[in-house]
């Protein structure tokens, strides 16, 4: 079953130093852009991090220092990244809590105002899990009747991906083949910030989910203790989460 698109979807899959979203790097990024009318465009980029690649990561993905030294880095590559996925929705395997939010580090580092608010972001695990709770390579088998092959290669995963996806439609009725219907139900627990540190009470207002001032609405915790804001942009959180803090001040001060 070909997907249902009302813009372009692009599937992605990251390779990295690490699994820490604040200071980890990418080492390769393999897109896969399907148009609505099914066409397709696939790049793959190796990366040069700019740090070492622990041993214990090369065991994962094979890449080593050597393979990407004389790669560009990601800010040379961020422009053409962004032309890719501009304007597009974007999917992935457990893409919502890990590749979004590094790739959205990586852009702001590279100086491109990365904003995930206009974008549906549909999650193929978390698809998975709640129907079946396997890996990757046990969907791939399960609905695609194939083994995947060059298991953790970034181009091999994003293309096991898209093809997981489009099996899922065919297996299960009562999935939509929409995109925003299936970025609703692949999602989690709904962040302001990605990576978790800012989340939503019931009432749809944005509250710290961590710390001294976790389930306190950030609004409040900015007004009483000013300082708490110069704290998080200080410290080792994500750009995105400064970046949506930020946000939330300027418009405060915005209704005074």
């Amino acid at each position: 079953m070909d997907l249902k698109l009302h813009r372009p979807i692009c599937f992605f899959d990251l390779e990295t130093t690490g699994i820490k979203i604040a200071k980890d790097r990418i080492v390769e990024i393999s897109i896969l852009k399907i148009h609505p009318n099914q066409n397709k465009e696939s790049y793959t980029w190796r990366v040069n991090p700019e740090m070492p690649i622990p041993p214990e990561t090369t065991a994962v993905h094979g890449i080593k220092d050597e393979d990407v030294v004389n790669e560009p880095t990601f800010k040379e590559l961020a422009p053409k990244v962004n032309q890719l996925i501009e304007g597009c929705d974007l999917a992935g395997y457990n893409s919502n809590r890990f590749d979004i939010p590094l790739l959205a580090e990586e852009m702001m580092r590279a100086d491109i105002d990365f904003d995930i608010k206009k974008v549906q972001a549909v999650d193929v695990q978390t698809i998975f899990h709640k129907k079946e709770k396997r890996t990757l390579e046990a969907a791939y088998k399960f609905y695609c009747q194939k083994d995947l092959t060059n298991a953790h290669s970034a181009e091999a995963d994003t293309l096991a991906t898209y093809e997981v996806l489009k099996s899922q439609l065919d297996f299960y009725d009562d999935l939509e083949n929409d995109t925003k219907w299936l970025a609703e139900f692949s999602a989690h627990k709904k962040f302001a910030d990605l990576a978790g540190f800012i989340t939503y009470n019931k009432k749809g207002e944005e509250v710290f989910s961590f710390g001294k001032h976790k389930g306190k609405k950030v609004e409040d915790v900015l007004e009483k203790e000013p300082g708490y804001f110069g704290w998080i942009q200080n410290a080792d959180f994500p750009l995105y989460t400064k970046k949506v803090l930020t946000r939330i001040k300027l418009r405060k001060l915005a209704t005074k």
